[in-house]
């Protein structure tokens, strides 16, 4: 057995306090050994975590990791234009190596903000994974599948590419990797085609992730055409389960925030894209007091425009307010909740808490910082002050991903060459 100890820093706890500790870990088993003080010292790699809090890894539970690419390329639309005229446009003339190098791109950015596992919904989805394998991040990966606008035979491919995808890249990355079944909304996959797969979804034992009621333009015409609201809709299509878990949720009434607490599906939540394409503010106070499972996601860069989850978390706590019209809704420790055990139980992982066992998957915070002095309330600080470059080490399955902002398992200068290249060339070969 191989051993890291992060050593001198002070350790957030699964009940929000913060206590002098060091952390202890098994790197063969990627777990956590023992959290206290006066362990041995004799670990075969240490962290200084000295000034700094060590925080569980920060979880993004809803992101198309690819679109770094697009980042900056369409700004100031409504969802519907920006998705028809800018981004689908851009996306078809997409190629699996813009896919893989825009993921080493997303990727990059999320461990040196002290994101160490994430949620996606693309397509080319091996180079996806090829990425996350490099990198030592966690993911779960789909499939996005979307049959509006496609004959018969190409939906059909398009749902059982998904579900093979699916199935064959569950537990990759020496199970750093899971899968989820992923029609991309409600709106945009027909009935006969979720009447047909989400059953054998069900039958392999696949999660079902999608967007829903992100716009008020996506409610409508479901209750046009059926009489229901979506997520009514999503239940009577089996698509409303424990391991579910939806991206958005802006557009929720009463009756399906109780749809989602009795079903035990998850909400991940995504401020800042919501707020920059006008989506809505969803009401997340209602969410958590009804007792459903909330997380945090940064969507696309696109629409972000970065995959900082603690820009995220600052989003959630600031919109959350506003939209409950009460200052005390969605506080420090909910919102710090969201950002780690709550996006990890919406993906179904053990991680997002520092205990005995847990997976050993940290972001260690630099506190010697303007912003972050002085410190009364190191949550209210993680909530609401920190940001991406504080972020000193980053942490995930008991490999340093990055130590004193040096990311360790993928080059940096020449990711960014990479990315600024493929960018370039995809945006000569979009008619816009």
């Amino acid at each position: 057995m191989t051993t890291l100890e992060i050593t001198g820093g002070r350790v957030l706890l699964p009940d929000a306090t913060v206590e002098r500790a060091d952390v202890l870990v098994d790197q063969d088993a990627g777990t956590i050994l023992e959290v206290g003080t006066d362990l041995e010292g004799t670990a075969d790699e240490t962290l200084d975590a000295s000034n700094s809090l060590v925080t569980p890894g920060f979880v993004n539970g809803h992101t198309h990791v690819a679109m770094t690419l697009l980042r900056g390329y369409a700004d100031d639309k409504p969802l519907d234009a920006w998705l028809q005229e800018d981004i689908w446009p851009a996306e078809g003339a997409m190629t699996a190596k813009d896919i893989r190098v825009g993921a080493e791109l997303g990727i990059l950015e999320m461990i040196k903000g002290g994101t160490t596992a994430f949620a996606d919904m693309y397509f080319e989805v091996p180079e996806i994974v090829a990425a996350v394998e490099q990198t030592g991040v966690r993911a779960t990966l789909g499939h996005g599948i979307v049959t509006v606008a496609k004959d018969d035979e190409g939906a059909h491919e398009d749902a059982a590419e998904s579900l093979a995808v699916a199935k064959e890249f569950d537990g990759a990355a020496d199970g750093r990797i899971s899968t989820v079944f992923a029609p991309h909304s409600l709106t945009t996959v027909g009935a006969e085609y979720l009447e047909e797969y989400v059953p054998n979804a069900r039958d392999a034992g696949i999660p079902v992730h999608y967007h829903a009621n992100e716009t008020e333009d996506e409610v409508a015409p479901i209750v046009d055409e059926h009489g229901i609201r979506p997520l009514e809709y999503a239940d009577e299509h089996g698509l409303l389960e424990p391991q579910d878990f939806v991206a958005h949720g802006v557009h929720v009434d009463e009756t399906e925030i109780d749809l989602l607490a009795e079903a035990g599906t998850s909400v991940i939540h995504c401020p800042a894209s919501n707020m920059k394409l006008a989506s809505g503010m969803a009401p997340v106070q209602r969410l958590l007091e009804s007792g459903v499972t909330v997380g945090l996601g940064t969507d696309g860069a696109a629409s972000n425009n970065d995959l900082s989850m603690l820009d995220e978390a600052r989003d959630a706590a600031m919109i959350g307010k506003l939209a409950a019209s009460d200052a005390s809704a969605v506080a420090a420790e909910s919102v710090v909740e969201m950002l780690t055990a709550g996006s990890a139980d919406a993906m179904g992982l053990d991680s997002g808490r520092i205990e005995t066992g847990a997976p050993a998957d940290f972001a260690v915070i630099d506190l010697e910082k303007p912003h972050l002095t002085p410190g009364h309330d190191l949550v209210s600080h993680l909530a609401y002050a920190a940001e991406a470059s504080d972020v000193r080490h980053t942490v995930c399955d008991g490999s340093v991903l990055m130590r004193d902002r040096e990311v360790l398992t993928v080059d940096e200068t020449g990711v960014l060459e990479r990315a600024q290249e493929r960018a370039d060339s995809l945006s000569a070969r979009v008619e816009r």
